[in-house]
């Protein structure tokens, strides 16, 4: 796996105290994109569910029924 650098302008007080209490800023934007990634690929995820939930609701309970049917007739 390769790596990139990405790097954020921050007001010079808040660097100031990254180094008076040692914090280094790499493990902390790792983890915060991170998390910012995975909240927005479960977001995609559940709008993608719904969609397909709602193509579900239009299928009527007897296609269904038959569709179910004829998959164990062709086991």
């Amino acid at each position: 796996m390769g790596y990139v650098t990405v790097s954020a302008k921050v007001p010079r007080r808040l660097k100031e105290l990254l180094d008076k209490y040692g914090v280094k800023p790499g493990p902390v934007i790792r983890t915060a994109l991170e998390e910012e990634v995975r909240k927005r690929v479960l977001e995609e995820l559940e709008r993608e569910a719904r969609g397909a939930l709602r193509e579900f609701a239009k299928i009527s309970d007897e296609e269904i029924a038959e569709l179910i049917r004829e998959d164990r007739r062709a086991r």
